[in-house]
């Protein structure tokens, strides 16, 4: 039996990983948006940040493998029961920052 044992460095991670910025509209402030997206991207072991914007939208930058970000976007497609998404942006960006965990922007 041969076994392959490989390091992946940070570049190469980065490769694997997509970063998505993503803005929610609609009932998403003031309905726990952001302490249910925190616990869905940290069971779905993406990484980023969450933070409210002024004009009542929430913004969210998102890294992970394609299948963690399809399963996380569904999530920010219908929110917590108690929000109601009226629409969501995504677009893919290019970035070389590899973010630490997930956290809420104040």
């Amino acid at each position: 039996m041969i076994f392959l044992f490989f390091f992946l460095s940070q570049f190469d991670i980065i490769y694997f990983m997509k970063t998505y910025h993503f803005v929610v509209s609609g009932r998403v402030q003031g309905v726990a948006f952001r302490y249910y997206t925190v616990k869905n991207a940290v069971n779905n072991r993406i990484r980023g940040t969450v933070q409210n914007l002024g004009n009542g939208d929430v913004e969210v930058y998102a890294q992970g493998d394609d299948e963690s970000i399809k399963r996380f976007e569904n999530f920010l497609r219908s929110g917590p029961p108690s929000a109601r998404v009226e629409y969501l942006l995504k677009e893919e960006i290019n970035t070389s920052e590899l973010f630490q965990g997930f956290e809420i922007i104040y």
